[in-house]
């Protein structure tokens, strides 16, 4: 079945959803496609994780964002993006991946895994959890190596190796080391990263005071079933390990933005190409918004400082 559309976005993260509140305020016709579930990507956070951002840097079309603390937790902002959509009544399809894009006479045709739609004006706004970093080591395929996290408890007296240094890595080697655990680090640099401000303080006393093991200047080389080896400025190091927790980020589908059509730069970076006023791309009528506008730099955009790339595609496309 062909469903004609003024707008379809890919994506039910935040950002898209304050793209279809646009779209509706505008009198738009549109859908809201999600491979995953709502807010899928904030649905994947550890289950204790708590924003850095306070509740109304989150908030979108205009709702306020009450929680108990300033800062939200995890099943907060779920409540709230929950509540947003219900009372939005927001066109959303859940579950529904964007298999292919193509220009077919003045506008797109999507096929995702469910229909067939025909769209005069497409968003993009996927953000970048799907994807991990990969270590691109000996080991890294064996089911002891994680690259998301979500419980501690699970780790309860087992011998965890955390690979990173910013936020993730923090919070995982603290709150698994809480719950029972035999935690060591492996940093490449030579001191902590992005950390927010109430934790490395945290961290730093753990690692002082010995609870928590640090390799700094170090990279982990090989992962067994039972050991791995570790380079640090000493030599090579093997010590017995559980479970890897590989912290090392994550990337955006770039794939699909190839599929589609956008340009994408050239280095290592892969900034897609987007007028920074509109939010549209080399394609007409293709646009992007959220965290997918910094390719590989995933620090760059927040839900806080995103939430204006919606206004302005919808400005655009109501001025066109």
């Amino acid at each position: 079945m062909e469903n004609t559309l003024d707008v379809l976005i890919v994506g039910a993260g935040p950002i898209g959803l304050a793209c279809g509140i646009e779209a509706q305020t505008a009198g738009l016709s549109y859908v809201i496609v999600e491979k995953g579930c709502l807010v899928n990507s904030l649905y994947n956070y550890p289950l204790n994780m708590t924003f850095f951002s306070t509740a109304d840097k989150l908030e979108i079309g205009e709702i306020p964002f009450t929680c108990i603390h300033s800062k939200p937790n995890r099943s907060e902002a779920l409540e709230y993006y929950r509540r947003v959509t219900d009372y939005k009544q927001l066109q959303v399809k859940l579950f529904e991946e964007v298999w292919h894009v193509k220009p077919a006479g003045g506008h797109y045709q999507i096929t995702t895994s469910k229909a067939e739609y025909a769209a005069k004006q497409l968003v993009i706004a996927v953000g970048f959890y799907d994807i991990p970093n990969l270590l691109k080591i000996k080991g890294e395929e064996l089911p002891k190596v994680k690259h998301y996290y979500f419980d501690p408890h699970y780790y309860y007296k087992q011998k965890v190796l955390v690979v990173g240094a910013n936020n993730s890595s923090a919070d995982v080697a603290l709150e698994t080391w809480r719950k029972g655990a035999e935690v060591t680090m492996v940093i490449r640099e030579a001191e902590l990263g992005r950390i927010k401000y109430w934790t490395k303080p945290d961290l730093e006393n753990r690692i002082n005071e010995g609870s928590i093991k640090a390799h700094f200047i170090s990279r982990l080389v090989e992962i067994r079933e039972t050991e791995v080896d570790i380079l640090t400025p000493d030599g090579l190091l093997t010590i017995e390990n559980d479970y890897v927790m590989a912290m090392t980020g994550y990337q955006p589908n770039f794939s699909l933005l190839e599929k589609i059509g956008i340009q994408l730069s050239d280095d290592d970076k892969k900034y897609p190409f987007y007028d920074p006023e509109t939010m549209e791309t080399n394609l007409p009528n293709v646009y992007l918004a959220g965290v997918i506008c910094g390719g590989m730099d995933t620090h760059v955009w927040f839900i806080e400082n995103s939430r204006e790339h919606a206004a302005k595609i919808f400005r655009h496309i109501m001025a066109s």
